[in-house]
């Protein structure tokens, strides 16, 4: 497109090598070359100067915000799959499009998800801590780090989504039984493929299963989904996972229940207030009660240049006077 016609981009976080290059290319690209994050007044900023933001799950992009943009801004194209961190809704009242980029992370996102299943009920980083640090290992012993087997046992899925069912198909190769929730039961192909029970009822599903992972969207209705009340119906054997967003855990419950041991583990790859992880946790983590890992469930160089990708498409799109493809609407 001649230089003359190229929408001006802002890129708030440093991005993969080929899709800064790309979108130089293409566009006249504002990067954010050392990974600062940006501030509240530099994005407005850039709302108020710049054709297209493109923001990252670490920017809240709020209706106070969106109100002081300017009508040169058509499009927030937002660099991930979720969108909570962008009130979508005051973006569609001054006109503003938003595009996310679904459908590239499923599969790395449920690798990690398998990852943490297996990880918690057999105690890998407790193993690797022994061996990293107190080098107190004084070998082999029939009674010492024993675990939870994981064949055999039964998986709850919470959102039954792309990543619920590349999670359920990991999963039924490890020889566990599929149990899901979800607003709406799957294809009948994909739950006879899966064998897998649909349960309406979270709460009845909860109390039965022995491993929860929790791989739905936040939404408003998702926040502190698993609250305090169903919590307390996991039995004391059950574990949870969590690669989903951290609000969808009442975390003061889930740390309390912990602590009691009416919860026998956790894994957490996302945390309610992130960065920040409440101190609990890492005492937790000390115990062997919890896996934490920083966010890193889509992380894979292949996932982040797809989802760049996608941004790309998305802008070319807009600019070329189409509906992108990738477009959120308030309330979907």
């Amino acid at each position: 497109m001649p230089n003359k016609k190229r929408p001006k981009v802002y890129v708030t976080r440093k991005l993969p090598e080929p899709v800064e290059t790309r979108m130089r290319e293409l566009f006249d690209t504002e990067l954010n070359i050392d990974d600062t994050p940006r501030t509240q007044h530099e994005l407005v900023a850039a709302m108020q100067t710049m054709d297209v933001l493109v923001p990252t799950v670490t920017d809240r992009i709020d209706a106070a915000m969106i109100a002081q943009a300017r009508p040169n801004l058509k499009l927030i194209a937002n660099f991930g799959n979720g969108t909570d961190n962008i009130d979508v809704i005051a973006a569609a009242d001054k006109g503003i499009a938003v595009t996310n980029t679904p459908n590239v992370l499923s599969e790395d996102t449920a690798d990690m998800t398998m990852a943490l299943i297996l990880a918690v009920p057999r105690r890998l980083t407790e193993g690797a801590r022994i061996l990293e640090e107190s080098g107190q290992w004084s070998g082999w012993s029939p009674t010492w780090m024993l675990g939870r087997r994981i064949w055999g046992k039964r998986l709850g899925i919470i959102g039954m989504g792309r990543i619920g069912v590349a999670v359920a198909r990991r999963a039924k190769a490890f020889g566990l039984s599929i149990h899901y929730h979800n607003r709406n039961r799957v294809h009948p192909g994909t739950e006879e493929e899966l064998e897998a029970t649909y349960w309406d009822s979270l709460d009845q599903m909860l109390a039965r299963v022995d491993i929860v992972s929790v791989n739905c969207p936040s939404t408003p209705a998702t926040f502190h989904l698993l609250s305090a009340r169903r919590l307390d119906l996991l039995r004391s054997e059950a574990y949870i996972v969590n690669t989903a967003r951290g609000g969808i855990i009442d975390e003061a419950a889930l740390i309390k229940n912990l602590q009691a041991g009416k919860i026998a583990g956790a894994g957490l790859d996302v945390f309610e207030h992130e960065p920040a992880v409440n101190p609990k946790f890492i005492r937790l983590a000390e115990e062997g009660k919890v896996v934490m890992l920083p966010h890193m469930g889509s992380a894979t160089i292949e996932g982040r240049i797809d989802m760049g990708e996608k941004v790309i498409i998305n802008i070319r799109t807009v600019f070329d006077g189409h509906r992108p493809p990738d477009r959120v609407l308030p309330g979907i």
